[in-house]
């Protein structure tokens, strides 16, 4: 792949990890087939997610849905300290019921436009205890373990779609947001199972092709090609988990025939389809 790449795995329906970066680093634009929750704790960090730019404060929420390319930034010396939770799309799917769905919070960013939430005092919350608490169960090895761990991770989640739900949040504007590649980005994801080609948002947004093509691969760390067919493997991958045939998945996510699917799965995946019905 070009300046991307689809990193971490997640073997399990979650996973926590504390990561502290005490000097400089350069990150590059990356994706996950899993959804991501950051809580933030210090540094100096612009994070860039599709288009959209955040200067993050202490203990922002950021919410990163699978497929979305992003990156930190470290702007300066300072220590960059994070809680970062990966989550099975598919496990959360399985929390949806008449009267609540453990995605809300995520399916809320998404209407508000907005990847991070900065809730009030949320140190002092019960949200942050369970966090904390969360943490500790990864390093504790008294009775249960593994179901403790669940437990706390649905109270986390049920605790932040509380919070949501009742607006005790606020829904960080982007900075610095390039106006154009947000609607590049709307477009392809509105659209992608249809026909998309260079051609064709080339002539809809009145850019050149040469322009269009090295703004979105400068801005964004993907060629448009390689956008398009990653959101539609990802796109694939979710309606096998959610029932589909993958021969049905291959042509409701927008690939035009099942060689192109195979081989786009095969170079994301590192396996053919039918190998890896479900993959998370």
């Amino acid at each position: 792949m070009n300046n991307y790449e689809k990193i971490g795995y997640l073997n399990n329906d979650f996973q926590m990890f504390h990561i502290i970066d005490n000097k400089q680093k350069e990150f590059t634009f990356h994706y996950h087939d899993f959804n991501k929750i950051i809580i933030f704790l210090s540094g100096n960090i612009n994070y860039s997610i599709e288009g959209k730019n955040y200067l993050l404060k202490p203990y922002d929420i950021v919410l990163v849905n699978a497929g979305e390319i992003h990156k930190p930034s470290i702007l300066d010396n300072s220590t960059y300290e994070r809680i970062i939770i990966y989550v099975s799309t598919q496990f959360l799917n399985t929390y949806k019921g008449t009267d609540y769905d453990l995605n809300y919070c995520f399916e809320r960013a998404k209407k508000e436009h907005s990847n991070v939430l900065r809730i009030p005092s949320i140190d002092k919350s019960k949200l942050y205890q369970v966090c904390l608490e969360l943490e500790h169960s990864f390093t504790d090895h008294a009775f249960a373990k593994e179901l403790y761990q669940k437990i706390l991770f649905l109270e986390f989640m049920i605790q932040l779609n509380r919070t949501a739900i009742l607006n005790h949040i606020n829904y960080l504007d982007s900075v610095n947001e390039r106006e154009k590649l947000l609607q590049i980005i709307e477009y392809i994801n509105e659209h992608l199972v249809e026909e998309i080609t260079i051609d064709i948002l080339s002539a809809y947004f009145y850019l050149s092709r040469y322009y269009l093509m090295h703004f979105f691969k400068e801005e964004t760390g993907y060629t448009i090609g390689n956008y398009i067919t990653e959101k539609r493997v990802l796109l694939a991958k979710n309606l096998v988990q959610n029932g589909s045939s993958l021969t049905e998945a291959c042509y409701q996510s927008g690939f035009k025939n099942y060689s192109a699917f195979s081989r786009a799965f095969k170079k994301t995946y590192n396996t053919v389809p039918k190998k890896a019905l479900i993959i998370d």
